[in-house]
Formats: structure tokens, C-alpha cells, sequence
């Protein structure tokens, strides 16, 4: 999302009217897992790999490691319509914080999470209730996906028509590649008007969660309106 931000800023400068911007990983290698591991953050459920991840779900207890690669192409709205191109959705605005709490953990009450949304908001000139899709973070472990969630309904509960849903449920946490490859979901889920499923949400974690918030185990129709699309990382920098 750093990539997306920056180039939007670009054009928004003035400086570049198309911009190419995304990120690839492929880190399923002994040093790639190993930090995970010592961190206990991955998912021990190896005797059945496909329920591994499970978003907020009770029995999550980790991430799963994924590869893979996204690209957007950012373009000035005059200039893109000048040449006929087809336009999928508009870049409103972005912000990034950091909570600087702890290496791997959320701030308890989600406070950065909630700051990075709040500002990305007034960045764009949204109001919060014009906001009824999220693209969450949320990579099946026990205390990220909950303080995420609660920064969410902070932000957004008051929205009946929220919806939330998390794309690693389907392909595992794509690190570098994450941010991309949810930004083209959420732009997906613009132009069908479907929202993707949670994957393995079987039983909803139960600590202060509406169920009703999260998307189900099956793709559900959306009339998405403005969309937010989350990505967090170490020392919890949120963008």
C-alpha cells in the first residue's frame, strides 16, 4: 500500500500522469519461515492445510504463508478518459501511521489502526457512514485479527450496511504482495458487486464480535459505495 500511496501522490503532484505500482513476494523459503516461526506467528494446523487459515474465527492460530504479486496502474482521471481507458475504481486517499507498541503485537485498544482509518478518511473527504466494504488485514491470528475488528467497529460500527471480509482466509498472507493483491479484491468486489467469503469462519470468535458484520462463508452481493482496503506490518505500521 506504500507502493499505491506514493503513487498517487505522484500524480496527484503533478509529477506523472500514469503510474505503475504493486509488490510481489515469494518468501516460503527456511529464512522466510523461520522469523514466523520464532515469532509463533504461523498457523500449526498442518495435518489439515486448507482450514488453516481462518479469520476470526475461535480456533485461529496463525497465519499461512502465500505468494504471489499484484500491479494497479494509477492514472490522472482526465488524462485516462482523454484516451477512452476503462476505469475500475478512483483512489480517494490513503494514510499510514505506527504504533511503535510492540514488534508483533496491536496496541490493545487498536488505537494505530483506528488513527491510520481516521486519517485515511479525512485525507479523502470521506464520511465514515459512506464506507460499506473493508478489505481487512485479518490473517487468522489470535490478537490481530480481534484488535483490527475492534478498531473497525470503532470506526465504522454504526454503519448497518457494513461488510467485512478478509482475503487471506482464500490465499494465505502474501507479506510484500498483501497490500496489492487485496487492493485488486476490494476493486473486484467494486466493479461485480460481490464481496468475496471468509473462508473457514465456522465459528465466530465471540469476545464483543457481531457476527453480522463479517461476510459468511459465501460470496454475498454488495452495492460497495466507498471501500477500504487495510494492510498492517511489523512494529504494527498500518496503511
Amino acid at each position: 500500500n506504500f507502493c499505491i500511496l506514493n503513487a498517487a501522490n505522484h500524480i496527484i503532484r503533478g509529477e506523472a500522469d500514469v503510474m505503475l505500482c504493486g509488490g510481489s513476494d515469494a518468501a516460503i523459503i527456511p529464512i522466510g519461515l523461520g522469523g514466523f516461526v520464532a515469532c509463533r506467528a504461523l498457523s500449526q494446523r498442518n495435518s489439515d492445510p486448507t482450514k488453516a487459515s481462518r479469520p476470526w474465527d475461535i480456533d485461529r492460530d496463525g497465519f499461512v504463508m502465500g505468494e504471489g504479486a499484484g500491479v494497479l496502474l494509477l492514472e490522472e482521471l482526465e488524462h485516462a478518459k482523454q484516451r477512452g481507458a476503462n476505469i475500475y475504481a478512483e483512489f480517494l486517499g490513503g494514510s499510514f501511521t505506527c504504533d511503535a507498541y510492540h514488534m508483533t503485537e496491536p496496541h490493545p485498544e487498536g488505537a494505530g489502526i483506528a488513527l491510520c482509518i481516521e486519517n485515511a478518511l479525512a485525507q479523502a473527504g470521506v464520511a465514515k457512514e459512506d464506507v460499506n466494504y473493508v478489505n481487512a488485514h485479518a490473517t487468522s491470528t489470535p490478537a490481530g485479527d480481534l484488535k483490527e475488528y475492534q478498531a473497525l467497529i470503532r470506526c465504522f460500527g454504526q454503519n448497518p450496511e457494513l461488510r467485512v471480509n478478509s482475503t487471506k482466509s482464500m490465499i494465505g498472507h502474501l507479506l510484500g504482495a498483501s497490500g496489492a493483491v487485496e487492493a485488486v479484491a476490494a476493486i473486484q468486489a467494486i466493479r461485480t458487486g460481490w464481496v468475496h467469503p471468509n473462508v473457514n469462519l465456522e465459528n465466530p470468535m465471540k469476545k464483543g464480535v457481531d457476527i453480522n458484520v463479517l461476510v459468511g462463508s459465501r460470496k454475498e452481493r454488495l452495492d460497495v459505495k466507498v471501500a477500504l482496503s487495510n494492510s498492517f506490518g511489523l512494529v504494527v505500521i498500518t496503511h
